[in-house]
């Protein structure tokens, strides 16, 4: 943890942390009693995890899911707030249990305090993830 990090380079930092499938590694980038949503989440899967166990807990087999190989486009914007950071951003990969393209587009909004991320919020499609995953899912809810 650096207390020095803008949101900006911690945002970038995440996103290297993903794509090496570094889970464990992505949470810790989080602060303790952090807040996660995905306003766009699919029925049956959580719109908001609270705590960096839970939201761990949450990603942990992501990558025995999903094969993400790597982030096509990424653009990162800071604001006038240097613990305020947007990143657009898109992963191409494939669903391992059923070998279908894994094609997504993200836009996230990242709230840090002292080096770590205290609020992550993440729009994507649940309408493209729900047909590339074809009712598998990675988080465990709605077996």
């Amino acid at each position: 943890m650096n207390i020095d990090e803008t949101a900006v380079q911690l945002i970038r930092k995440s996103i290297d942390t993903f794509l090496a499938k570094d889970m464990k590694g992505w949470s810790e980038l989080c602060d303790e009693k952090v807040v996660a949503e995905f306003p766009f989440a699919p029925e049956g899967s959580p719109a908001r995890i609270e705590g960096r166990t839970a939201l761990y807990e949450y990603l942990r087999n992501y990558p025995n899911f999903i094969d993400v190989r790597k982030i096509p486009t990424l653009r990162i914007y800071s604001t006038d707030d240097p613990n305020v950071g947007i990143a657009e951003w898109s992963v191409s990969g494939t669903v391992i249990g059923n070998g279908n393209p894994y094609e997504m587009g993200y836009a996230t909004f990242v709230t840090i305090q002292n080096g770590l991320i205290v609020n992550y919020r993440e729009y994507w499609n649940p309408i493209a993830f729900l047909k590339a995953m074809s009712g598998s899912r990675f988080d465990g809810s709605g077996d």
